[in-house]
């Protein structure tokens, strides 16, 4: 069936491919241009230009749309006529993995309509992988489809995670960490939460989750994986893109991998 958003998809798969050729134009230099939260929080002159590009290609295509980017911010729709809709965007999550030379570092770009998450693009601009994802229409990697692993049991399943850059948030994600540990087989940490989701879709994942992560780290991959037949949430209640906790898997192991990160000692950060 086809879907009246076609075209904003073709619009973010446009601007995320623009923001990969600046990736890859400056790919190597040393392009730092200040710290975020502290000196580990890195932005560089790529994170600036492509978010930049990806709006002129997008808020040139839909001008009423509202824009939520990593890098400026939230900026209103231009008229009412917007419908409630936003573009959300990270012009390269991974920044860190990409000033080091790791190849781990994407674009995510998602298109939220009324609060609900409709469209997902991610491009892995390190080896040209295009995720993409409409609501209710599957997610496809390169154009074929994709399917989430049927990893049935916590202790056969791969997971991934993230730390947040300050110390106390670090210490907060380290005692989950240690917990889930024993229970699964391995702990990821790649070090760009898009990728991670997106790896979730494709089956590469089981699991993952990850504390204190924004709208933009989040929103596109979340459309991935429930399209590829896998689940995303704020730990007992549905994903809410300013909650502090997310959670996303195959779908089997949802309830247990939810579980367990529950079996913590302090505050609850789940529900």
């Amino acid at each position: 069936m086809p879907s009246a958003l076609r075209p904003e998809l073709q619009a973010a798969i446009e601007a995320a491919q623009a923001a990969a050729r600046i990736h890859v134009r400056y790919q190597g230099e040393q392009l730092v241009r200040g710290t975020k939260s502290n000196a580990r929080d890195l932005v560089t002159q790529v994170d600036l230009e492509s978010e930049d590009r990806i709006r002129q290609i997008l808020l040139g295509a839909f001008p009423d749309d509202g824009f939520l980017g990593e890098e400026t911010g939230a900026q209103a729709g231009a008229s009412p006529q917007g419908g409630g809709r936003r573009w959300i965007v990270d012009p390269l999550d991974g920044t860190v993995n990409y000033v080091h030379g790791m190849p781990a570092y994407a674009v995510s770009i998602a298109l939220e309509v009324h609060g609900v998450l409709e469209l997902g693009v991610v491009l892995n601009s390190a080896r040209d992988e295009l995720f993409t994802a409409l609501r209710g229409h599957g997610a496809f990697l390169n154009g074929a489809p994709l399917r989430t692993s049927a990893c049935p049991v916590l202790d056969e399943a791969m997971v991934a995670t993230g730390f947040a850059y300050t110390p106390e948030r670090r210490a907060e994600n380290l005692a989950l960490f240690t917990k889930m540990l024993p229970q699964v087989r391995c702990v990821r940490r790649p070090g760009a939460a898009s990728l991670d989701l997106a790896y979730v879709a494709a089956g590469r994942l089981d699991g993952f989750w990850e504390l204190h992560l924004s709208p933009w780290d989040v929103a596109a991959g979340a459309v991935l994986v429930r399209e590829a037949g896998g689940e995303v949430s704020s730990g007992d209640g549905p994903l809410d893109l300013d909650a502090p906790l997310i959670v996303a898997s195959n779908g089997p192991l949802h309830g247990p991998l939810v579980r367990a990160l529950q079996r913590r000692s302090g505050p609850p950060l789940l529900g």
